[in-house]
């Protein structure tokens, strides 16, 4: 189940990241203007931040497998969707609708805590990311390959394919969670006398979203724990969306096909995740996230002051990317674990939130990669990316022992 899970993750998250590296082949294709072809990948990361916010809570609510499915539901269409736009406004709209959908991703993973036994709750859910980062690094060399070989359009119709049949088999195998009975049941154990066992208390959707600010601002561990993931993938974005570029210039020379296999040898970064989240378990959360965030800092550090020949300089890169990705797999597992160490009725609401917030940092990320890497070159990508984990840092500094 939670091989099946980490799997699901992974395959959902790529979504997001298919259309990114065919910004190109795309709007030539749908008649986008290129000044506005950066609206893909925002359309998109706003539909799932939105989702965020609006869907994920609802795993506190509604029945969780029945939520999951139907929002693959819709991805899947909205994909089919994509894949047969021949407008750049069509094609737009299903690309918010596919951020948007995909957050079902985040409905599975405090799913998966929520079957775990507590003392391995983070190895559970480390598991789990490990599968939804390796999602999000393979979607890129992934829709390269695929487009090299059948066009854009086949990347967009296999991923509709993928979804549906993960509808089916996630229909099929999950177990049923339904939130208020599981508070009942709860209730009840804790009650000494079948009469001092209370009715749950209803609770609305209204009432859903309007806790979400309370538990914000109630909850010093979500907010601590969503500005280092703020920061690591700030880190990561930045890095990812940019390095592509320094790959295919004269510096590199690296063909779509080098960047691809560039980008496939940094998933083994993703390994970090059950290794952070046995940590975790064990209480060392506080020592991982220093040396994950110590990590990030390094390999953006690195690249910046040691030069060598062409060969060096890319081992260097490779060996940067794969101690970054572990980097932003270690603290991610770790937040995630410190939260759900809390109260499982607002589960959901706390994923959403610290994901929500965790986007954010990416976005950001990815708009300052491409702004420096066009008013100060290489150099200066890193220079910025080193401040990010720098922020961390200094934030882990205030933290109490």
């Amino acid at each position: 189940m939670v091989w099946l899970m980490a799997t699901a993750t992974g395959l959902i998250v790529a979504n997001l990241y298919y259309a990114q590296p065919l910004v190109g082949p795309i709007s030539q294709a749908t008649g986008l203007d290129p000044g506005a072809a950066g609206l893909i990948v925002t359309l998109t990361q706003m539909g799932y931040c939105l989702g965020m916010i609006f869907i994920v809570p609802l795993g506190d609510l509604v029945e969780n497998r029945r939520l999951i499915v139907t929002a693959l539901a819709g991805t899947a269409c909205a994909l089919a969707v994509a894949a047969f736009s021949t407008s750049a406004a069509l094609f737009l709209a299903a690309m918010f609708c596919i951020g948007l959908g995909s957050v079902a991703a985040q409905v599975i993973v405090p799913f998966a805590s929520h079957l775990a036994k507590p003392e391995t709750r983070g190895q559970t859910v480390g598991t789990v990311v490990s599968g939804l980062m390796l999602g999000i690094m393979l979607a890129r060399p992934v829709a390269s390959l695929v487009t090299d070989a059948l066009g854009w359009h086949a990347i967009f119709v296999l991923s509709a394919l993928v979804t549906a049949g993960l509808a089916l088999v996630l229909r099929r195998r999950l177990p049923r969670r339904d939130p208020a009975q599981a508070r009942m049941a709860q209730n009840t154990s804790q009650q000494t006398t079948p009469q001092q066992t209370a009715a749950p208390q209803k609770t609305t959707y209204l009432a859903l979203l309007a806790s979400l600010w309370f538990l914000l601002k109630t909850t010093p561990i979500l907010r601590r724990r969503s500005a280092y993931q703020f920061c690591m993938f700030g880190a990561f974005s930045l890095f990812w969306t940019t390095v592509p570029l320094i790959l295919a210039s004269p510096a590199f020379g690296l063909s779509q096909s080098g960047i691809a296999i560039f980008a496939l040898v940094g998933v083994a970064g993703a390994l970090a995740s059950p290794i952070a989240g046995r940590r975790a378990d064990q209480g060392k959360s506080r020592s991982t996230t220093a040396v994950a965030l110590v990590a990030a800092a390094l390999s953006l550090a690195a690249p910046l002051l040691l030069h060598g020949g062409r060969l060096f300089d890319l081992g260097l890169l490779v060996v940067a990317a794969i101690v970054l990705d572990g980097a932003v797999s270690a603290s991610l597992v770790t937040g995630q674990r410190a939260l759900y160490a809390l109260s499982a009725d607002v589960r959901s609401r706390l994923n959403g939130l610290y994901m929500a917030i965790f986007f954010m940092g990416g976005a950001l990320g990815s708009s300052a990669g491409g702004w420096m890497y066009a008013h100060h070159g290489w150099q200066g990508v890193l220079m910025a990316g080193l401040l990010f984990p720098a922020a961390g840092l200094l934030v882990f500094s205030t933290e109490r022992r």
